[in-house]
C-alpha cells in the first residue's frame, strides 16, 4: 500500500490485506513513523509513548533498583585490595569516636545516653544500604540532637512528673516514667522527619537545598552550637537549672544559669577543666603528628578511661552525676505513637530539611574532591529510610558529622563500607562492654561536646571575610545567627529562610544602575566609570537587577535621570504627533490629487525633528534575566530607537510583553540564552512589527546593527531632503 503522494511505507509498518490495520513491532517503530503518510499513527502516539514509559521491562526494573538500593551497583564491584584496609581503619576510627559522641549527643535530646548507641546503629547501616555518598560519616549530630531536645523539654517537662517523696519530704521527678516519654516524643518526631524526607525524595525534591545558602546555613549552625553550648552549662558546673522552652528561652537559661552559678558541685567542675584541657591537648597532639602516624589517637577513649579509672566512686564522694544504668543489648522495635505525631509535625519537617541540607552539603564537597556524583534525591530517601526505621527502634534524628567525617576521610575511608564497620563496633560496644561506662560523668561528655564545637566556632571568621566580599551575604549570616540565637533552632531556621528571600527582593530593589561604554578596539562594554569610551550617538544602559513589575517604575526613572531624557514629554509628543497625524489624514483625504506629496513632506518633517533633537542617538538597554509588563514595554519602546534585551530570560507571563500595535521607532533585540527565541514566539511576543529579524547574538552586534541604520537613515534623509528641494 502507499500513500496518495506515492512515497513508499514505512519498512516497519505491516499492512494486513484489508490495508487498514498495520502491526507495530517495538515501541521504537512508533517513533519513526511519517505521520503524514499514517495520520491515524499521531492520534494513538501519545498513549503509546505513556504506556511505554509505564512499562516494565527487564533492563528498566535492573536500572530502578539499582538506582534505589545503590549498595547492589557498587559492593559487587568492591575491590579488596584498594579499599579493605582503608575502610577497616576508617571504620574503628569512626566507631570508636562515634562512642562518647552518641552519649554525648544523647544528652543534648534529653534521652538516656544508651540510646545515643542505637542511633549510631540502626540508622548507619541503613545508610550503607541506600546512601550514595562515599565519605561522609552518619550519626548523631549537635544541632539535630538539641532541635529534638527542644521538642521533648516542650512536650516531656519535668514538671509533668513530680512526685511525693516520703523519707525527704519533697517533691521529686519520676525519672524512668520521664525518659519512657521522652523516648517516645524522640521516636515519634525521628519517624514523622524520616516520612518527610522519603516523601520529598520521591517527588524529586532534592532542590530544596537550593534556598539553604552557604552563609545561612553556617549563621544557623553557629547560632544553634550557642544553644548546644549553654544546655551543656548544667553538667559543667554541676547544677539543676530550669529548661526554657519557646522564643527567648536561651536568654532565660543564661540567667538562669547565672544565679544559680554559687551552687557549683566543685568536683563536677574540676572533672570538666580536666577533661577540656586532656581534650584539647589530645587534639592538637593529633594534628601534630598527622603527617606521621596514619590513625588518630582515640582521644575520646583515653579521657574516658582515665578519667573512669582515677575518679571511682565520684558519684558518692563528690556528687559528680554520672551516666547511670546502661542495659546491654539491643532494643525490640515499637510502633512510634501516633497520637504525637499532631504536635511534632513542624518540629519533624524542619528537622528533615536541617539534616538533609547539612548532609547533602558536605557530601557534594568529598564528591567533587574525589570525582563522583551524589544523587541529591536518593540522600532524601536514603536518610528518610535511616530516620523511619531507627523510629521504631526508639533512635533519634541523625545528619552527618563534620568531625567525624573528616576523619574518616584522613584515615583512609573510601566508601561506605567504612560506615557500616563503626555500625559494627557500636554494636560490640552495646553487646558486651556498655555496662563499664556506668559510672562515666555526664561532665565528660559535656567537654567532649565543647571541644567538638571548636570548628563552629571557628565560624564567626567569616563575618569579616564576608564583608569584605559581600556584605548582603554578610548581613544574612549575621540575621540569621541572631535569629536562631532568640527564636531557637526551629523557628530560627523558618525566619532566617523568610529573611533570605526578603533579600532576593531587595536585590531587585536597590540595583545598579549605570551606562556602558565601549574597551576601545575591543567588543566588550564597562561602566564609564571604568574610563571606557562612550559609542558615540549610542546609549547603553544597564541595570544590575531583573525588571519586573515591582521595579519598573524605579527603573524609568533611573533611565530617564542617566540619559537626561524625560520620558513625560516625549509620550506627550508622541499623542501630539498622533493626533496631528489623525488631522492631516483627514484633512488630505478630501485632497485627492495632492495627499502622497503632502503626507510626504509633513510627516518627514515632524518625525526627523524628534530624531534631530538628539542627532539621531539610539538607546540601547541592557537587562538581566527579566519578566516585563505590558506598561513598562510600552512606555519604554515609545521613546527609544532601539532595545536590547541581553539577559532576557523565559517568562511565564510573555503574553503581557506584547508592543504597541503602532510602536514610534524599531526594536531590536540581543538574545543569547537558549530556548528565549522559542518562549518569546509562543507567548506572542512577535508580531508583523517586531519580526525575528530583530534579534542578535551579541551586544557588539546589536550596536554595530545601531550604527549601520543610523548611517541608512542619515542618507535616507538626506536624499528625500534634496529630492524634496528639486521638486
Amino acid at each position: 500500500n502507499r500513500s496518495q503522494t506515492g512515497s513508499r511505507p514505512h519498512p516497519r509498518l505491516r499492512p494486513k490485506p484489508s490495508g487498514l490495520e498495520f502491526r507495530l513491532d517495538t515501541y521504537a517503530d512508533i517513533k519513526h513513523i511519517p505521520t503524514t503518510m499514517y495520520p491515524s499513527v499521531s492520534s494513538f502516539s501519545l498513549s503509546v509513548s505513556l504506556t511505554h514509559k509505564l512499562s516494565c521491562s527487564g533492563p528498566r526494573l535492573k536500572n530502578c533498583l539499582l538506582g534505589s538500593v545503590p549498595v547492589m551497583s557498587w559492593l559487587p564491584r568492591y575491590s579488596i585490595r584498594e579499599n579493605a584496609l582503608g575502610d577497616l581503619i576508617s571504620g574503628i576510627s569512626v566507631g570508636i569516636m562515634q562512642l562518647p559522641q552518641g552519649m554525648a549527643y544523647a544528652l543534648l535530646a534529653s534521652v538516656p545516653p544508651v540510646f545515643g548507641l542505637y542511633s549510631s546503629f540502626y540508622p548507619v547501616l541503613i545508610y550503607f544500604i541506600f546512601g550514595t555518598s562515599k565519605h561522609i560519616s552518619v550519626g548523631t549530630y549537635a544541632v539535630m540532637s538539641v532541635m529534638i531536645g527542644g521538642v521533648i523539654e516542650r512536650l516531656a517537662p519535668d514538671s509533668n512528673y513530680m512526685i511525693w517523696d516520703n523519707l525527704t519530704n519533697s517533691s521529686i521527678v519520676n525519672i524512668s516514667l520521664r525518659d519512657a516519654e521522652r523516648v517516645r516524643v524522640a521516636a515519634a518526631v525521628t519517624f514523622m522527619s524520616g516520612l518527610f524526607q522519603i516523601l520529598l525524595g520521591l517527588v524529586q525534591f532534592g532542590f530544596v537545598v537550593t534556598y539553604l545558602s552557604e552563609p545561612l546555613v553556617r549563621g544557623y549552625t553557629t547560632g544553634a552550637a550557642i544553644h548546644v553550648i549553654v544546655s551543656q552549662l548544667k553538667y559543667t558546673f554541676g547544677i539543676s537549672p530550669e529548661r526554657y522552652s519557646g522564643p527567648f528561652s536561651l536568654l532565660y537559661t543564661v540567667f538562669e544559669i547565672c544565679y544559680l552559678i554559687p551552687e557549683t558541685n566543685i568536683g563536677t567542675l574540676v572533672v570538666s577543666i580536666v577533661a577540656i584541657l586532656g581534650l584539647i591537648f589530645a587534639k592538637e597532639l593529633n594534628t601534630y603528628l598527622s603527617k606521621k602516624i596514619p590513625v588518630p589517637i582515640p582521644v575520646e577513649l583515653i579521657v574516658i578511661a582515665t578519667v573512669i579509672s582515677w575518679q571511682v566512686n565520684l558519684q558518692e564522694k563528690y556528687g559528680v552525676d554520672v551516666v547511670g544504668v546502661i542495659p546491654s543489648g539491643l532494643q525490640p522495635p515499637v510502633l512510634p505513637a501516633a497520637s504525637l505525631f499532631g504536635q511534632v509535625i513542624g518540629d519533624a519537617f524542619a528537622l528533615s530539611v536541617v539534616g538533609y541540607g547539612i548532609a547533602i552539603s558536605l557530601g557534594r564537597i568529598f564528591a567533587l574532591k574525589y570525582g563522583y556524583k551524589v544523587d541529591s534525591n536518593q540522600e532524601l530517601i536514603a536518610l528518610g529510610l535511616s530516620n523511619t526505621i531507627g523510629g521504631f527502634f526508639q533512635c533519634f534524628a541523625i545528619s552527618c558529622s563534620m568531625s567525624r567525617t573528616m576523619v574518616q576521610e584522613s584515615t583512609g575511608g573510601k566508601t561506605q563500607v567504612a560506615g557500616a564497620l563503626s555500625a559494627i563496633v557500636i554494636l560490640f560496644i552495646t553487646l558486651w562492654i556498655g555496662t563499664l561506662f556506668e559510672d562515666l560523668p555526664k561532665a565528660v561528655l559535656a567537654a567532649i561536646i565543647f571541644v567538638n564545637l571548636h570548628g563552629m566556632m571557628k565560624q564567626f571568621m567569616d563575618i569579616p571575610a564576608l564583608w569584605r566580599s559581600n556584605k548582603v551575604d554578610m548581613l544574612i549570616w549575621v540575621v540569621t545567627f541572631i535569629l536562631t540565637l532568640l527564636f531557637n533552632p526551629d523557628l530560627g531556621l523558618a525566619a532566617a529562610i523568610g529573611f533570605s528571600m526578603l533579600t532576593v527582593i531587595f536585590r531587585t530593589q536597590l540595583p545598579k544602575y549605570s551606562i556602558l561604554g565601549q574597551i576601545p578596539a575591543t567588543d566588550i562594554y564597562r561602566p564609564l566609570e571604568d574610563y571606557n569610551q562612550q559609542v558615540p550617538g549610542i546609549l547603553i544602559f544597564r541595570s544590575s537587577a531583573t525588571i519586573y513589575f515591582a521595579n519598573a517604575e524605579m527603573y524609568q526613572e533611573a533611565l530617564g535621570e542617566k540619559s537626561g531624557i524625560d520620558i513625560t514629554k516625549i509620550l506627550s509628543a508622541k499623542r501630539k504627533l498622533d493626533a496631528k497625524r489623525k488631522r492631516h489624514e483627514k484633512k488630505n483625504a478630501k485632497k485627492a490629487a495632492k495627499k502622497n506629496t503632502v503626507d510626504m513632506v509633513r510627516m518627514t518633517r515632524v518625525i526627523f525633528t524628534i530624531n534631530d533633537s538628539k542627532s539621531f542617538m539610539f538607546f540601547f538597554l541592557t537587562l538581566t534575566p527579566a519578566k516585563l509588563d505590558q506598561n513598562l514595554n510600552t512606555q519604554l519602546s515609545s521613546y527609544t530607537n532601539a532595545f536590547c534585551f541581553t539577559h532576557l530570560l523565559s517568562s511565564q507571563n510573555l503574553s503581557h510583553m506584547t508592543l504597541p500595535v503602532d510602536p514610534l521607532f524599531p526594536l531590536f533585540l540581543s538574545v543569547f540564552l537558549a530556548g528565549v527565541v522559542d518562549n518569546l514566539q509562543t507567548g506572542g511576543f512577535f508580531n508583523d512589527k517586531v519580526t525575528k529579524s530583530c534579534l542578535f547574538y551579541t551586544v557588539h552586534d546589536a550596536v554595530l546593527h545601531c550604527q549601520s541604520t543610523r548611517t541608512h537613515r542619515q542618507n535616507e534623509v538626506m536624499y528625500k531632503c534634496a529630492s524634496l528641494l528639486l521638486m
